[in-house]
């Protein structure tokens, strides 16, 4: 086989899958290096992109998924995605934004910072998988860690939790969070 056989297969392991799929497995399921599988993947994004073709490739820490380029949303969401179902409320994303940089963080911990209740929005989060719980506290009540997901990181488009925008720059002069 040649670079042309391996790279086709992998296209077709990607698509198949859905779900990420690890560098790891793809190595071993067609043969070769791990270090072959990600020069691979990395030609392929590279040429998906000089294409300009409807899908790319996405790394999310050691895996690889092929995804819809983002500037087709519109169109996408139009035939595919009700507006219902993928729409987060503010409160959800206020959630979500404070699990993400906070994480693992209790519920109680979210509400405190929040200021109100955050149940609804945590278990719509989970229910769409964005976050997951992520172990128990060892104190009284044993309360639910809460933290993000794979899911989550494909969701924002970003490879891992350390992509997210630096907190700090975010802030405008005079938040209150400054003083």
């Amino acid at each position: 086989m040649d670079e042309r056989d391996f790279k086709s297969i992998i296209e077709g392991l990607l698509f198949a899958f859905g779900d990420p799929l690890e560098d790891k497995e793809i190595s071993k399921v067609i043969d070769i290096s791990v270090k072959d599988v990600n020069r691979y993947l990395q030609e392929m994004k590279t040429e998906f992109e000089e294409q300009n073709r409807g899908i790319r490739i996405i790394k999310i820490n050691n895996a690889y998924q092929l995804t819809t380029r983002p500037e087709h949303y519109d169109f996408i969401k139009a035939v595919v995605i009700s507006r219902n179902q993928r729409n987060l409320s503010n409160a959800s994303l206020e959630t979500l934004s404070i699990i993400a940089y906070k994480q693992p963080i209790t519920k109680l911990e979210i509400d405190e910072i929040r200021g109100v209740k955050s149940d609804k929005s945590i278990e719509t989060l989970l229910q769409k998988k964005l976050i997951r719980e992520a172990g128990r506290l060892d104190r009284p009540g044993r309360p639910i860690l809460y933290a993000t997901t794979d899911e989550f990181l494909r969701f924002f488009g970003i490879e891992k939790i350390e992509d997210l925008p630096d907190i700090k720059k975010l802030r405008k002069p005079g938040d209150q969070h400054d003083q």
